[in-house]
């Protein structure tokens, strides 16, 4: 994808998501640009990469040909046409050399080859689907998108795409392409409305707006460790910051004497949350079992206040409701799209895999699967421009 949210990369968001504490209202820019990097992101999570998809203006996309691929190109060097079928020619005191189009074509799939290939073959699996469900995005559908989204933010279009320009680097064409025109068309072939219930929206709100444990932690890999440290902070409370130095295997609290950001209910983290609650100022919790050798111990050192007071303030419930629909939204794509490729069969002639239902001629049984075709080797690894 062009776009990528990175927000959560860090290996301590396994534990408590790096969300800051909101002190007001959350920024309608922050909001927007989490926006176009979830999209983003749920797509990429589904398996989806639009890079090369090509929009149909009012009917269903189309697979583009190299023609119209170079033709659509803005780029002064792609428009010029090859020089006698060759792509350069270099010269030095007198010597010169060509390099062909064949050339060019053979190092341009060695390098990128698999990663465009597997673009034009999501690309082809969502406008079959559409095909056959007789969908349609038109160029209309996704320009009232566009308008909808800036309006939302009290943006104009001009100004929205110009800040997709300068926060996230995508052209007001590669947006248009990549984004809005593939979320349309899954929105789509979900078939399905999203509904957000008061339950839903109170447990959101506490999550964005109501007060979270400020603690320090300690993860170990070992029980037998675990115990042995808990031990120790549990006689010694003010040795904690250092014991978290020394034995904390989560770099980026342990670098932080075991700082981590404030704990907010209803984030994911049950047994982390409800130890986190728990606790008074200063004491230290019990080991708290996370997954597989992952262990960890908190010291509490106080709540955060809570600023906002109820859902009820002005735009408080029509944000969080919003962000819901939008969150539903994408883990439905995100299925339709797994459901999608689960029924395709796809031969990767380049890689030599086939994916999705394999009939087998021997052997037992049937079933999807990853199966490598017979004389294919594996291509080289891509490498990324």
């Amino acid at each position: 994808m062009r776009i990528k949210d990175d927000a959560m990369t860090e290996p301590v968001s396994s534990v408590v998501p790096p969300r800051p504490i909101p002190t007001h209202r959350r920024s309608p820019l922050r909001t927007l640009l989490m926006l176009v990097g979830g999209t983003a992101s749920i797509l990429a999570v589904a398996g989806v990469s639009f890079q090369l998809l090509h929009v149909d203006h009012g009917s269903n996309p189309q697979p583009a040909s190299a023609a119209e691929t170079r033709s659509s190109s803005t780029s002064p060097a792609t428009q010029r046409k090859p020089w006698g079928g060759y792509a350069a020619r270099v010269t030095h005191n007198g010597r010169q050399a060509l390099i062909s189009m064949e050339d060019l074509a053979r190092e341009c799939i060695l390098r990128v080859g698999p990663e465009v290939l597997d673009n034009i073959i999501n690309r082809t699996l969502i406008q079959l689907a559409c095909e056959q469900r007789g969908i349609v995005v038109t160029q209309e559908e996704v320009d009232q998108e566009i308008v909808r989204i800036a309006k939302q933010f009290d943006l104009t279009v001009d100004n929205w795409l110009k800040m997709l320009k300068a926060q996230r680097d995508i052209t007001p064409e590669e947006y248009r392409r990549d984004v809005i025109w593939p979320m349309l068309a899954l929105k789509k072939l979900t078939g399905k409305t999203v509904t957000v219930t008061e339950d839903e929206l109170q447990r959101a709100f506490y999550r964005h707006y109501g007060p979270r444990v400020k603690a320090k932690m300690i993860m170990l890999d070992n029980i037998r460790r675990a115990n042995d440290i808990w031990q120790k902070v549990t006689r010694n409370p003010e040795s904690f910051e250092r014991l978290a130095r020394e034995y904390s295997i989560e770099p980026n609290s342990r670098a932080l004497d075991g700082q981590i950001p404030p704990i907010p209910m209803f984030s994911g983290n049950d047994k982390l949350e409800e130890a986190a609650f728990k606790l008074r100022p200063g004491e230290i919790s019990g080991i708290i079992q996370l997954g597989v050798n992952q262990y960890v111990i908190l010291k509490c050192e106080g709540r955060t206040e809570q600023i906002v007071k109820s859902i009820d303030e002005p735009g408080i419930r029509e944000e969080l409701t919003e962000e819901l629909r939008r969150q539903k939204t994408q883990e439905l794509i995100a299925k339709t799209f797994d459901s999608i490729k689960k029924q395709a069969r796809i031969d990767n002639y380049l890689t030599g895999v086939t994916t999705g239902p394999v009939t087998q001629t021997s052997g037992e049984g049937a079933g999807a699967g990853h199966v490598r075709q017979p004389g294919a080797t594996s291509p080289p690894t891509a490498r990324r421009r």
